[in-house]
């Protein structure tokens, strides 16, 4: 399964160390693959320099694709997580 989907950043900083830190630690959890797009750049979002290298800041709007077996339930999380600003 694929899923597409896009999502804002809330969080003050952007996607800075500790979001990509959440973001890679949630991944280890699954078996899907994850990327990030944000202006016309494509990461795995399973590597944290990745996504830093994207230096997104808050307001972005960054598209997720996650396809695999647990793809509904890595989007779900992936989202949440966007949603509860990464903790912070």
């Amino acid at each position: 399964m694929k899923l597409t989907r896009k999502v804002r950043i809330k969080n003050a900083l952007g996607l800075h160390a500790r979001p990509a830190t959440v973001i890679a630690k949630l991944l280890q959890e699954t078996r899907s693959l994850v990327t990030f797009t944000y202006r016309k750049e494509t990461i795995n979002a399973r590597s944290i320099m990745s996504i830093l290298m994207l230096a997104a800041t808050k307001n972005s709007s960054i598209t997720v694709v996650v396809e695999g077996d647990d793809a509904g339930e890595t989007m779900q999380k992936i989202v949440e997580a966007f949603e509860n600003q990464f903790g912070e």
